[in-house]
C-alpha cells in the first residue's frame, strides 16, 4: 500500500544510541522487519499519531508482531532526553526503541540518510520541529524497501508488513 522505495539510496546505516545508552545498528534486527520513524516527543500530533497507528499494525500482526522492531529517531534531543524517550516509547509499546542522539550532528547524518528533512521552528520552549513524517520499513537484512507517508492506516501498515515478512520466509 505504501511507496516500494526499493533500490533507493537511503539508509546505508543506522547507527545511534538508544535511549537506555545500547549502540544500535541495523545489525541488531537482522531478521526482523526494521521500522525506523523520525520524529520528537512533544509533537502535538503527528508523532503520537503515527506511533499509535504503528502499534496498531504490530498488534494487527499478532504473534508476526515479534519479527517487527520498531525505532523512533528523535529529531530534538534538545528536550528528547534519554528518560523522556523511554517514558514515550513505552506510553506506544514496549519493544519500541527510541534513539538518541547528541551531538545533534549524528542526527543529521542519520535523517540525511532516510532523505529526512527536519527544522527548528520558534523559540523558547514550546518551539516545533517540522519534519518529515513517514515510516522506513527495511526488510530483515536492513535494506529499505518502502515508504509509508504520514496517515498511513494500521492495516495498510500491516499489510505490507505481512508482505514483507512472508517474503523473509521464502
Amino acid at each position: 500500500h505504501a511507496i516500494d522505495i526499493t533500490g533507493a539510496d537511503y539508509a546505508r546505516t543506522l547507527r545511534l544510541p538508544d535511549a537506555k545508552g545500547r549502540m544500535r545498528s541495523l545489525d541488531d534486527f537482522k531478521g526482523k522487519v526494521t521500522v525506523v520513524f523520525f520524529g520528537y516527543t512533544h509533537c502535538p500530533d503527528v508523532c503520537p499519531t503515527t506511533m499509535l497507528e504503528l502499534a496498531a499494525a504490530k498488534k494487527a500482526l499478532g504473534a508476526d508482531g515479534e519479527r517487527v522492531q520498531p525505532n523512533f529517531v528523535t529529531v530534538d534531543p534538545e528536550r528528547d532526553t534519554p528518560d523522556v524517550l523511554n517514558a514515550y516509547m513505552a506510553a506506544f509499546n514496549p519493544t519500541f526503541i527510541g534513539a538518541y542522539a547528541d551531538p545533534i550532528e549524528r542526527t543529521r547524518e542519520m535523517a540525511k540518510q532516510f532523505q529526512v528533512v527536519y527544522e527548528k521552528e520558534g523559540a523558547g520552549p514550546n518551539y516545533i520541529v517540522n519534519h518529515t513524517a513517514n515510516l522506513y520499513l527495511l526488510d530483515e537484512n536492513g535494506k529499505t524497501i518502502v515508504s509509508a507517508p504520514y496517515e498511513a492506516k494500521p492495516d495498510a501498515i500491516a499489510h505490507d508488513i505481512k508482505q514483507m515478512l512472508a517474503a523473509q520466509s521464502k
